[in-house]
């Protein structure tokens, strides 16, 4: 009766749900994450338990978020309390900070392509109790999560996860994998935190503003694209050419343009 169901659930178009179903990719993913007994496995969608099954099976145990309650009815049918501890709820709202507290977590996924970069900037709010991540997208996303400085698709998603993260693209999945198939490529990438001692310290809010500021009009000069913030002193101040282009500066440049902006700005306390 189970597997009818599961045979019978349609992909939801709200959802961005695509089900993986090929048994060599699912094993090959596995071997990937190399989950092991006592790990505090975080998966994201679970779907049709397709990753999970073989998750459970090498872990003993996963917590799983499903925002889908049909879904989430079928994995309390397939899985004991516990093998699977279930949170049913919208992972882009959840509170990072309060899933499995006290514990370091290795977060799993096939992140519905709709929010995958709201989702991966959501995450960064818990990366510090994050020992690693490994997630299925997009393929042109990881290569943008990958990208280095002076590639076409180097922008504001490379530096802002590179600050904080060490990324690797692992290999690619093919629209075949999947029921239904997507139109677009998959792909593989291992997210590793960097320790918090090892971080430049920065404003994170300003950070933020001056990368998407940066990357806004990729054709404009530092100069101009940062004109509102910073002046072209300033930007030299930051060991910076006003000249270069956005996507030819490395992540260590940004947090210097982010510390000259935030110095220059005025202080919240002030009159």
């Amino acid at each position: 009766m189970k597997q009818e169901w599961l045979e019978g659930h349609k992909a939801r178009k709200r959802f961005g749900q695509n089900f993986l179903h090929d048994r060599h990719w699912i094993e090959r993913i596995v071997r990937g994450i190399d989950p092991k007994p006592g790990d505090a496995l975080v998966e994201i969608g679970p779907g049709q338990a397709a990753l999970t099954r073989e998750v459970i099976a090498l872990a003993r145990h996963e917590t799983a978020v499903e925002i889908d309650r049909d879904l989430a009815q079928f994995l309390r049918e397939q899985f004991l309390p516990d093998e699977l501890t279930l949170i049913e709820a919208d992972a882009l709202k959840l509170n990072w900070a309060t899933v499995l507290e006290g514990k370091r977590l290795r977060i799993i996924g096939n992140l519905p392509y709709n929010i995958s970069s709201p989702l991966l900037f959501a995450l960064m709010s818990a990366a510090d109790r994050v020992i690693d991540q490994h997630f299925m997208l997009q393929r042109e996303v990881v290569d943008r999560m990958v990208a280095e400085p002076g590639s076409k698709v180097y922008g504001r998603l490379s530096v802002m996860l590179q600050y904080r993260y060490v990324m690797h693209k692992l290999f690619d999945v093919p629209p075949g994998a999947f029921v239904p198939p997507p139109k677009v490529t998959s792909s593989i990438v291992r997210m590793v935190p960097r320790p918090v001692e090892s971080l430049e310290p920065v404003d994170m809010e300003v950070f933020a503003q001056v990368v998407a500021l940066a990357f806004q009009q990729r054709r404009k000069t530092l100069r101009n694209a940062l004109s509102t913030i910073l002046d072209e002193e300033a930007i030299l101040r930051a060991d910076v050419n006003p000249g270069s282009r956005a996507e030819t500066l490395d992540v260590a440049a940004y947090v210097r343009l982010a510390k000259e902006a935030a110095r220059l700005q005025p202080h919240k306390d002030a009159v």
